[in-house]
């Protein structure tokens, strides 16, 4: 919480806030609990916390995923730090947000005693958050599709094996637009990131689709090749 040091110093509180995308069925997801405590008990917001002594922020972001999501060893990165001054009735708090992209088939919520009700919800349509957690939503929305077209991050959200339909579904959804077949696949294989794995899906009702893995993860220029 804030306080006031010895030297005079205000000292505001710090807390993390993560947001956890996944695609599923065709739908940008994010992860919401509802809240146990007061201030806005029984609200969805975010999984958060704030920071104990000794701990980092990454630390404390992977520690809140875990106690109130049910979540664990996926990867978070540092998205923003939201300071405005009036955004926790309890004084003074930072929020130093952090993003996760998590393929829904990887994606593993274990109930506990202190998970808060974790959902995966759409991410359009969000109901009222606690504090300032709908702004938090749309930066890390905004960070998510500008990330997708300067680089390759689309393997974050996929399968280690995928169609390229489902691959550019992935653009598609982040993106919100529909994107040209053709062009897409043809610019996408010249990248060199991704190549065949030698087999197929089968089981669809379309004819058996040929599946990728990604080869090369570096960051790629993305933008022009989703021109359309």
């Amino acid at each position: 919480m804030p306080n006031q040091s010895k030297g005079g110093f205000f000292n505001p509180g710090v807390t993390v806030d993560v947001v956890v995308f996944t695609i599923e069925n065709g739908l940008l997801k994010i992860l919401l609990v509802k809240r146990s405590d007061d201030p806005f008990k029984g609200f969805p917001a975010l999984p958060g916390g704030f920071i104990r002594r000794g701990e980092t922020t990454h630390e404390a972001a992977e520690r809140v995923l875990k106690d109130k999501a049910g979540i664990e060893n996926v990867y978070v990165e540092q998205l923003y730090t939201f300071d405005e001054v009036r955004r926790d009735p309890r004084g003074q708090v930072l929020s130093v947000s952090y993003f996760a992209l998590v393929p829904s088939e990887d994606l593993s919520i274990r109930l506990g005693r202190k998970t808060e009700h974790p959902e995966m919800v759409a991410a359009d349509g969000l109901p009222a958050l606690a504090f300032d957690h709908n702004r938090i939503v749309v930066y890390s929305r905004k960070r998510l599709a500008d990330k997708i077209r300067y680089s390759n991050v689309a393997y974050s959200l996929l399968p280690s094996e995928f169609t390229l339909t489902e691959l550019q579904k992935i653009y598609e959804t982040v993106l919100g637009r529909r994107i040209d077949k053709r062009n897409f696949r043809k610019k996408y294989l010249e990248l060199g990131l991704i190549k065949s794995a030698g087999k197929k899906r089968k089981g669809l009702r379309q004819r058996p689709a040929l599946l990728y893995r990604f080869v090369n993860s570096r960051m790629e220029e993305m933008d022009r090749f989703l021109k359309q």
